[in-house]
C-alpha cells in the first residue's frame, strides 16, 4: 500500500462523481469531521449506552462523550505517527502535513460507533438474537441470499455505521455524508463482508472476526478500496486488508473504553479506590507528584486516568511506527495494544471490569430489558409493514405505520425485497435513542399512555 493514495482526500460517491468540496480555511478531512458532528445520527448518541444503559449519574459516558474522548486520542496518536511517517517518506510533504494524518484519525473515530444501537453491545446481540431465534427467523427464512440472511443473523453496528454514513444520512445525495475516501477507509476496521465461503488465510484472524458492510453497500466499500489501494486478499469474495490507519483507530478505541470504563465503574462505586490506583499506577510510567495525596480520591484518579492515557498513546504510536513496514505490507494481525509494554495491565484492568462492571447487576438487568425492547419494536414494525406491502390494509397496519419515519414508507412497495424491508425497519429501530427506544416499546404495548388529556 503506499501513503499518497491512502490519504487520498477526494469525496466519495456512487455514482463517479468523486469531487473536493470548495476552499475554506479547512481541509477535506476537518469538513469530514464536521460533517459528522452535525449529522443526527451522531447527536443521538448523547442517549446511547456505553456500558451504563440509561445511566442515572451526569458523569458516567454515554457513546457521544466515549465518541469524543476516541476523536481526541486518535488525533494525538495521528499527529505523532503523521511527523515520523513524513520524515521517513518526503515525496509526502507536498501535499500532506502531520496534522492531515490526525484530521483523519480524528474523524473516523468520531463515528465509529455512530452505527451503535440502543443499549451498547447487547443491543446489537438483541437484533441478532431476534433474528437467528425470535420471530425474525420467520423472515429470514425468506431470502435467498446466505449472506443476506448471515447480516441480520449476525447485526453488526460496524456495518451499520458505514450504511449510516454512505447512504442513510442524506439520502438524495450520491455518498450519503460524502466524506473522503481516507476517512472512510480508516473507519473500517473490518473490510470484509459477513460470510467469507472462499479459504482465506486472514478471515479467522482477531482483527477480521467481524465484518464492516452488508451486501446492500458492498460495492460502495469496493471502489473505496480500490480508490485508496487496499490489498484485496480473495480475488471471489469481498475482502480487503485493513487501512494501515484503521490500526489507529482502533488503538484509540482501545485506550479510551479500557481506561474510561473503569474510571466510571470507580466513579459508580462497583470498583474501589485501591483496586482503581493499583490496576492504573503502573501504566503511567512516571513519578507522581509532591501534592497527589492532597488531593480527594476523586482527583487522584482523574491524575492517575491522564497519565495513562498519555503514556499508552506514546507506546501505540511507536508500535506502529516500528511495524510500518508490515502494515502497509498486509502482513501485520495484530491488535497494537497487544504488543505494548502495557499490555498485560490492560489485560488485568479488562479483567477486572469484566467481572466488576460489564457484569454488574445494574447492568445486565438493563441489558436484558433492551433485548425485550428491541425484540418488541423489530416484531410490531416487521409484521406492520410486510403486511401492509402484501396487501393488507387493515387499521391496525395503518395505525403502526404512521409511527413510523416518512422517508420508510416512501422508500417501500410490493416490489421491495424480503432483504430491504428487514434493513428498512433495523434503520428505525438501531437509529433510535435508549430513552426513546423504551418509551416507545411501552407506549405500543400499552404499558403506558399519554397523561395529558387534551383541552376541548
Amino acid at each position: 500500500m503506499d501513503w499518497q493514495k491512502l490519504l487520498c482526500d477526494e469525496q466519495f460517491s456512487y455514482d463517479d462523481n468523486d469531487t473536493k468540496s470548495s476552499l475554506d480555511g479547512r481541509s477535506q478531512f476537518q469538513k469530514d469531521f464536521d460533517r459528522i458532528v452535525f449529522s443526527p445520527a451522531f447527536r443521538r448518541l448523547q442517549d446511547k449506552t456505553q456500558v451504563f444503559p440509561l445511566p442515572e449519574s451526569d458523569f458516567v459516558h454515554t457513546r457521544l462523550t466515549h465518541s469524543l474522548e476516541v476523536a481526541v486520542v486518535g488525533r494525538s496518536l495521528g499527529n505523532l505517527v503523521g511527523e515520523v511517517i513524513l520524515q521517513r517518506h518526503p515525496n509526502l510533504k507536498d501535499n500532506f502535513s502531520k496534522f492531515h494524518f490526525g484530521e483523519i484519525i480524528a474523524a473516523a473515530c468520531l463515528a465509529h460507533d455512530i452505527g451503535n444501537p440502543p443499549f451498547g453491545h447487547s443491543g446489537e446481540d438483541a437484533i441478532s438474537e431476534y433474528f437467528r431465534n425470535g420471530n425474525g427467523r420467520n423472515f429470514v427464512e425468506n431470502i435467498s441470499n446466505q449472506k443476506s440472511k448471515n447480516d441480520l443473523r449476525n447485526f453488526e453496528g460496524n456495518a451499520q455505521g458505514f450504511r449510516i454514513i454512505t447512504k442513510l444520512q442524506n439520502p438524495k445525495v450520491s455518498g450519503g455524508l460524502k466524506l473522503t475516501y481516507a476517512t472512510l477507509a480508516a473507519l473500517s476496521k473490518y473490510p470484509k463482508e459477513s460470510l467469507i465461503n472462499e479459504k482465506v488465510s486472514l478471515s479467522e484472524t482477531n482483527i477480521y472476526k467481524k465484518f464492516g458492510f452488508f451486501q446492500s453497500e458492498k460495492e460502495y466499500f469496493a471502489k473505496i478500496a480500490d480508490k485508496v489501494g487496499l490489498i484485496r486478499l480473495s480475488e471471489k469474495e469481498f475482502f480487503w486488508n485493513r487501512h494501515p490507519l484503521s490500526f489507529l483507530v482502533e488503538g484509540a478505541d482501545d485506550i479510551c473504553y479500557r481506561i474510561m470504563d473503569l474510571e466510571d465503574g470507580f466513579r459508580l462505586g462497583f470498583v474501589s479506590f485501591k483496586e482503581t490506583e493499583e490496576l492504573l499506577l503502573p501504566i503511567i510510567n512516571s513519578k507522581l507528584p509532591d501534592n497527589y495525596l492532597d488531593r480527594d480520591e476523586f482527583d487522584r484518579i482523574g491524575f492517575l486516568r491522564a497519565k495513562a492515557i498519555n503514556n499508552l498513546i506514546k507506546e501505540i504510536a511507536e508500535i506502529f511506527l516500528s511495524n510500518e513496514n508490515l502494515i502497509l505490507e498486509g502482513k501485520f494481525t495484530e491488535e497494537l495494544y497487544n504488543l505494548s509494554p502495557s499490555a498485560n495491565y490492560l489485560k488485568e484492568i479488562e479483567k477486572l471490569s469484566v467481572k466488576k462492571i460489564y457484569r454488574h447487576k445494574v447492568v445486565t438487568e438493563r441489558e436484558a430489558a433492551g433485548y425485550e425492547v428491541l425484540a418488541g419494536l423489530l416484531d410490531v414494525f416487521i409484521t406492520a409493514i410486510n403486511s401492509w406491502l402484501d396487501g393488507d390494509t387493515r387499521n391496525k397496519n395503518r395505525t403502526i405505520l404512521n409511527l413510523l419515519p416518512g422517508r420508510i414508507i416512501s422508500s417501500a412497495d410490493s416490489k421491495t425485497s424480503v432483504s430491504e424491508r428487514l434493513h428498512l425497519i433495523i434503520d428505525f429501530v438501531s437509529g433510535m435513542t435508549d430513552s426513546f427506544a423504551v418509551s416507545l416499546f411501552r407506549k405500543i404495548k400499552g404499558i403506558s399512555l399519554p397523561s395529558d388529556r387534551m383541552s376541548d
